[in-house]
Protein backbone atom coordinates (compact mmCIF):
# COMPACT_ATOMS: atom_id res chain seq x y z
CA UNK A 1 0.00 0.00 0.00
CA UNK A 2 1.45 3.37 -1.04
CA UNK A 3 1.85 6.37 1.21
CA UNK A 4 -1.05 8.78 1.49
CA UNK A 5 -0.84 12.37 0.34
CA UNK A 6 -0.55 13.56 3.94
CA UNK A 7 2.30 11.13 4.61
CA UNK A 8 4.15 12.28 1.51
CA UNK A 9 3.79 15.94 2.48
CA UNK A 10 5.04 15.13 5.98
CA UNK A 11 8.02 13.27 4.46
CA UNK A 12 8.88 16.25 2.25
CA UNK A 13 8.74 18.62 5.23
CA UNK A 14 10.93 16.30 7.34
CA UNK A 15 13.49 15.90 4.55
CA UNK A 16 13.70 19.67 4.07
CA UNK A 17 14.23 20.20 7.82
CA UNK A 18 17.02 17.62 7.90
CA UNK A 19 18.71 19.12 4.85
CA UNK A 20 18.69 22.55 6.51
CA UNK A 21 19.98 21.15 9.82
CA UNK A 22 22.71 18.69 8.78
CA UNK A 23 25.56 19.49 6.37
CA UNK A 24 26.47 15.87 5.59
CA UNK A 25 24.57 12.87 4.24
CA UNK A 26 25.60 9.23 3.91
CA UNK A 27 23.87 7.34 1.11
CA UNK A 28 23.72 3.76 2.43
CA UNK A 29 22.71 0.44 0.92
CA UNK A 30 20.45 -1.58 3.22
CA UNK A 31 20.24 -4.91 1.39
CA UNK A 32 19.69 -7.84 3.78
CA UNK A 33 19.31 -5.50 6.77
CA UNK A 34 16.43 -6.67 8.95
CA UNK A 35 14.12 -4.53 11.08
CA UNK A 36 15.79 -5.57 14.34
CA UNK A 37 19.24 -4.74 12.99
CA UNK A 38 17.94 -1.41 11.66
CA UNK A 39 16.64 -0.60 15.16
CA UNK A 40 20.07 -1.37 16.66
CA UNK A 41 21.76 0.93 14.14
CA UNK A 42 19.31 3.74 14.94
CA UNK A 43 20.03 3.33 18.66
CA UNK A 44 23.82 3.42 18.12
CA UNK A 45 23.49 6.63 16.05
CA UNK A 46 21.07 8.34 18.41
CA UNK A 47 22.16 11.91 19.10
CA UNK A 48 24.75 11.75 16.30
CA UNK A 49 22.81 11.03 13.12
CA UNK A 50 19.30 10.51 11.75
CA UNK A 51 18.34 7.66 9.39
CA UNK A 52 15.69 8.34 6.77
CA UNK A 53 14.25 5.63 4.55
CA UNK A 54 11.71 5.86 1.75
CA UNK A 55 10.75 4.63 -1.69
CA UNK A 56 13.07 5.85 -4.40
CA UNK A 57 10.33 7.59 -6.37
CA UNK A 58 9.24 9.53 -3.28
CA UNK A 59 12.87 10.35 -2.39
CA UNK A 60 13.54 11.71 -5.88
CA UNK A 61 10.36 13.79 -5.77
CA UNK A 62 11.30 15.14 -2.35
CA UNK A 63 14.80 16.07 -3.56
CA UNK A 64 13.47 17.80 -6.66
CA UNK A 65 11.10 19.83 -4.48
CA UNK A 66 14.06 21.47 -2.67
CA UNK A 67 16.35 22.00 -5.67
CA UNK A 68 15.24 25.62 -6.06
CA UNK A 69 16.58 26.34 -2.55
CA UNK A 70 19.38 23.74 -2.48
CA UNK A 71 20.54 23.22 -6.10
CA UNK A 72 23.60 21.17 -5.05
CA UNK A 73 21.32 18.29 -4.04
CA UNK A 74 20.75 17.51 -7.70
CA UNK A 75 24.05 15.60 -7.50
CA UNK A 76 22.36 13.04 -5.25
CA UNK A 77 19.67 12.06 -7.77
CA UNK A 78 21.85 9.61 -9.80
CA UNK A 79 22.54 7.59 -6.61
CA UNK A 80 18.91 7.17 -5.61
CA UNK A 81 18.58 3.63 -6.94
CA UNK A 82 18.34 0.21 -5.40
CA UNK A 83 17.64 -0.37 -1.73
CA UNK A 84 19.14 2.80 -0.28
CA UNK A 85 18.62 5.15 2.65
CA UNK A 86 19.97 8.46 3.96
CA UNK A 87 21.94 9.07 7.14
CA UNK A 88 21.99 12.77 8.05
CA UNK A 89 24.76 13.93 10.40
CA UNK A 90 26.75 16.91 11.57
CA UNK A 91 29.40 14.90 13.41
CA UNK A 92 32.79 13.69 12.25
CA UNK A 93 32.32 11.63 9.09
CA UNK A 94 34.91 8.99 10.02
CA UNK A 95 33.27 8.34 13.39
CA UNK A 96 29.81 7.98 11.86
CA UNK A 97 31.08 5.61 9.17
CA UNK A 98 32.75 3.43 11.83
CA UNK A 99 29.47 3.19 13.75
CA UNK A 100 27.58 2.26 10.58
CA UNK A 101 30.11 -0.40 9.59
CA UNK A 102 30.36 -1.83 13.11
CA UNK A 103 26.69 -2.88 13.12
CA UNK A 104 26.88 -6.14 11.20
CA UNK A 105 25.31 -9.53 11.87
CA UNK A 106 26.42 -12.97 10.77
CA UNK A 107 24.18 -14.61 8.19
CA UNK A 108 23.99 -18.15 6.74
CA UNK A 109 24.59 -18.86 3.08
CA UNK A 110 21.39 -18.86 1.04
CA UNK A 111 21.01 -20.39 -2.39
CA UNK A 112 21.02 -17.73 -5.08
CA UNK A 113 22.55 -15.02 -2.87
CA UNK A 114 25.64 -13.11 -3.99
CA UNK A 115 28.74 -14.01 -2.02
CA UNK A 116 30.49 -11.00 -0.52
CA UNK A 117 33.65 -12.95 0.42
CA UNK A 118 35.41 -16.19 -0.48
CA UNK A 119 34.16 -19.09 1.65
CA UNK A 120 36.34 -22.05 2.56
CA UNK A 121 35.68 -25.16 4.63
CA UNK A 122 38.59 -26.07 6.92
CA UNK A 123 40.05 -29.56 7.12
CA UNK A 124 38.99 -31.66 10.08
CA UNK A 125 36.30 -33.91 11.48
CA UNK A 126 32.78 -32.71 10.65
CA UNK A 127 30.92 -34.95 13.09
CA UNK A 128 28.55 -35.92 10.29
CA UNK A 129 27.55 -39.52 9.62
CA UNK A 130 28.88 -41.34 6.53
CA UNK A 131 25.47 -41.24 4.85
CA UNK A 132 25.96 -37.58 3.98
CA UNK A 133 29.11 -38.15 1.98
CA UNK A 134 27.20 -37.35 -1.22
CA UNK A 135 27.11 -33.63 -0.32
CA UNK A 136 30.90 -33.54 -0.25
CA UNK A 137 31.24 -35.62 -3.40
CA UNK A 138 28.94 -33.27 -5.33
CA UNK A 139 31.29 -30.39 -4.52
CA UNK A 140 34.49 -32.34 -5.10
CA UNK A 141 35.58 -32.10 -1.48
CA UNK A 142 38.07 -34.86 -0.51
CA UNK A 143 36.91 -36.75 2.59
CA UNK A 144 37.53 -39.94 4.52
CA UNK A 145 35.68 -41.87 7.18
CA UNK A 146 37.37 -41.66 10.58
CA UNK A 147 35.81 -43.07 13.79
CA UNK A 148 32.46 -43.43 12.09
CA UNK A 149 32.24 -39.78 10.94
CA UNK A 150 33.17 -37.79 7.85
CA UNK A 151 36.51 -36.02 7.97
CA UNK A 152 37.61 -33.40 5.44
CA UNK A 153 41.13 -34.16 4.25
CA UNK A 154 42.23 -30.61 3.33
CA UNK A 155 40.91 -27.04 3.25
CA UNK A 156 38.73 -26.33 0.24
CA UNK A 157 37.11 -23.17 -1.13
CA UNK A 158 33.45 -23.74 -1.95
CA UNK A 159 32.24 -20.20 -2.78
CA UNK A 160 33.98 -17.37 -4.65
CA UNK A 161 33.27 -13.72 -3.86
CA UNK A 162 31.02 -12.03 -6.41
CA UNK A 163 29.28 -15.25 -7.53
CA UNK A 164 25.94 -16.70 -6.53
CA UNK A 165 25.80 -19.38 -3.86
CA UNK A 166 24.62 -22.72 -5.26
CA UNK A 167 22.04 -24.92 -3.51
CA UNK A 168 24.59 -27.64 -2.69
CA UNK A 169 27.05 -25.13 -1.20
CA UNK A 170 24.29 -23.49 0.85
CA UNK A 171 23.03 -26.85 2.19
CA UNK A 172 26.52 -28.04 3.13
CA UNK A 173 27.49 -24.78 4.85
CA UNK A 174 24.25 -24.80 6.84
CA UNK A 175 24.78 -28.43 7.91
CA UNK A 176 28.27 -27.49 9.12
CA UNK A 177 26.80 -24.47 11.00
CA UNK A 178 28.99 -22.07 9.02
CA UNK A 179 27.59 -18.54 8.64
CA UNK A 180 30.15 -17.03 6.28
CA UNK A 181 28.52 -13.71 5.46
CA UNK A 182 27.88 -10.56 7.45
CA UNK A 183 25.18 -8.08 6.55
CA UNK A 184 24.75 -4.46 7.49
CA UNK A 185 24.56 -0.97 6.09
CA UNK A 186 27.22 -0.18 3.51
CA UNK A 187 28.13 3.40 2.59
CA UNK A 188 27.69 4.03 -1.13
CA UNK A 189 28.36 7.76 -1.43
CA UNK A 190 28.89 10.73 0.89
CA UNK A 191 27.42 14.18 0.37
CA UNK A 192 29.20 16.91 2.34
CA UNK A 193 28.59 20.64 1.91
CA UNK A 194 27.61 20.28 -1.73
CA UNK A 195 30.32 17.76 -2.69
CA UNK A 196 29.73 14.08 -3.47
CA UNK A 197 32.54 11.56 -3.02
CA UNK A 198 33.13 7.87 -2.39
CA UNK A 199 33.70 6.58 1.17
CA UNK A 200 37.33 5.59 0.51
CA UNK A 201 38.19 9.32 0.61
CA UNK A 202 37.76 9.11 4.39
CA UNK A 203 40.66 6.65 4.53
CA UNK A 204 43.09 9.40 3.51
CA UNK A 205 44.92 10.55 6.65
CA UNK A 206 45.55 14.18 7.59
CA UNK A 207 49.30 13.59 7.29
CA UNK A 208 48.88 12.38 3.71
CA UNK A 209 46.79 15.44 2.86
CA UNK A 210 49.40 17.77 4.34
CA UNK A 211 52.22 15.98 2.50
CA UNK A 212 50.38 16.32 -0.82
CA UNK A 213 49.59 19.96 -0.09
CA UNK A 214 53.22 20.84 0.66
CA UNK A 215 54.37 18.86 -2.37
CA UNK A 216 52.05 20.92 -4.55
CA UNK A 217 53.33 24.16 -3.04
CA UNK A 218 56.91 23.10 -3.77
CA UNK A 219 56.07 22.38 -7.42
CA UNK A 220 54.29 25.72 -7.84
CA UNK A 221 57.20 27.59 -6.27
CA UNK A 222 59.71 25.83 -8.55
CA UNK A 223 57.70 26.61 -11.70
CA UNK A 224 57.19 30.24 -10.63
CA UNK A 225 60.92 30.73 -10.03
CA UNK A 226 61.81 29.09 -13.34
CA UNK A 227 59.41 31.37 -15.23
CA UNK A 228 60.21 34.49 -13.19
CA UNK A 229 56.51 34.73 -12.48
CA UNK A 230 55.90 35.85 -8.88
CA UNK A 231 53.30 33.96 -6.83
CA UNK A 232 52.43 33.88 -3.16
CA UNK A 233 54.50 30.75 -2.55
CA UNK A 234 57.54 31.91 -4.56
CA UNK A 235 57.86 35.50 -3.40
CA UNK A 236 59.84 34.52 -0.29
CA UNK A 237 62.36 32.62 -2.42
CA UNK A 238 62.56 35.54 -4.84
CA UNK A 239 63.35 37.96 -2.01
CA UNK A 240 66.06 35.68 -0.61
CA UNK A 241 67.63 35.22 -4.05
CA UNK A 242 67.54 38.97 -4.67
CA UNK A 243 69.20 39.59 -1.32
CA UNK A 244 71.97 37.12 -2.23
CA UNK A 245 72.53 38.95 -5.53
CA UNK A 246 72.74 42.38 -3.86
CA UNK A 247 75.09 40.99 -1.21
CA UNK A 248 77.34 39.51 -3.92
CA UNK A 249 77.48 42.89 -5.72
CA UNK A 250 78.33 44.66 -2.47
CA UNK A 251 81.19 42.25 -1.74
CA UNK A 252 82.60 42.62 -5.24
CA UNK A 253 82.44 46.45 -5.28
CA UNK A 254 82.93 49.39 -2.95
CA UNK A 255 79.20 49.77 -2.52
CA UNK A 256 78.07 48.78 0.96
CA UNK A 257 75.06 48.76 3.24
CA UNK A 258 74.47 47.83 6.85
CA UNK A 259 73.73 44.13 6.33
CA UNK A 260 76.81 43.71 4.10
CA UNK A 261 79.31 45.41 6.41
CA UNK A 262 79.65 42.44 8.79
CA UNK A 263 80.16 40.05 5.89
CA UNK A 264 82.88 42.26 4.44
CA UNK A 265 84.51 42.58 7.84
CA UNK A 266 84.59 38.82 8.22
CA UNK A 267 86.10 38.30 4.77
CA UNK A 268 88.78 40.94 5.39
CA UNK A 269 89.79 39.67 8.85
CA UNK A 270 88.58 36.09 9.48
CA UNK A 271 91.09 35.60 12.33
CA UNK A 272 89.18 38.12 14.43
CA UNK A 273 86.15 35.83 14.43
CA UNK A 274 88.08 32.66 15.28
CA UNK A 275 87.33 31.22 18.71
CA UNK A 276 90.47 30.68 20.82
CA UNK A 277 90.86 27.01 21.73
CA UNK A 278 93.39 25.44 24.16
CA UNK A 279 96.31 23.83 22.29
CA UNK A 280 97.38 20.44 23.57
CA UNK A 281 101.17 20.00 24.03
CA UNK A 282 103.20 16.86 23.78
CA UNK A 283 104.11 17.09 27.51
CA UNK A 284 100.44 17.18 28.58
CA UNK A 285 99.75 13.40 28.36
CA UNK A 286 103.02 12.64 30.17
CA UNK A 287 102.23 15.16 32.90
CA UNK A 288 98.72 13.72 33.27
CA UNK A 289 100.12 10.19 33.61
CA UNK A 290 102.82 11.30 36.06
CA UNK A 291 100.36 12.99 38.40
CA UNK A 292 98.64 9.74 39.61
CA UNK A 293 102.08 8.07 39.96
CA UNK A 294 103.35 10.88 42.20
CA UNK A 295 100.20 10.73 44.32
CA UNK A 296 100.63 6.98 44.77
CA UNK A 297 104.31 7.43 45.75
CA UNK A 298 103.41 10.04 48.35
CA UNK A 299 100.80 7.70 49.87
CA UNK A 300 103.39 4.91 50.18
CA UNK A 301 105.89 7.25 51.84
CA UNK A 302 103.27 8.43 54.31
CA UNK A 303 102.47 4.80 55.17
CA UNK A 304 106.15 4.00 55.89
CA UNK A 305 106.50 7.03 58.19
CA UNK A 306 103.63 5.74 60.35
CA UNK A 307 105.64 2.62 61.35
CA UNK A 308 108.64 4.72 62.48
CA UNK A 309 110.90 1.76 61.60
CA UNK A 310 109.61 -0.44 64.47
CA UNK A 311 107.67 -3.69 64.48
CA UNK A 312 104.27 -4.05 66.06
CA UNK A 313 105.60 -5.71 69.27
CA UNK A 314 109.01 -3.98 69.51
Amino acid sequence: MGATRAQKELYFVKLKELVAKFPSIFIVNVDNVGSNQMHQIRVSLRGKAVIVMGKNTMVRRALRSILAEYPSFERLLPYVKGNIGFVFTGDDLKDIREIIQANKVAAPARAGAFATVDVSIPAGNTGMEPGKTSFFQALGIPTKIARGTIEIVSDVQVVTAGTRVGPSEASLLNMLNISPFTYGMTVVQIFDSGNVFTPDVLDVSEKELLDRFFSGITVIASISLALNYPTLVSVVHSLVNSYKNVLAISIGTDYTFEAAEKVKEYLENPDAFAVAAPIATEDAPAAAAAAPAEEKKEEEEEGSDDDMGFGLFD
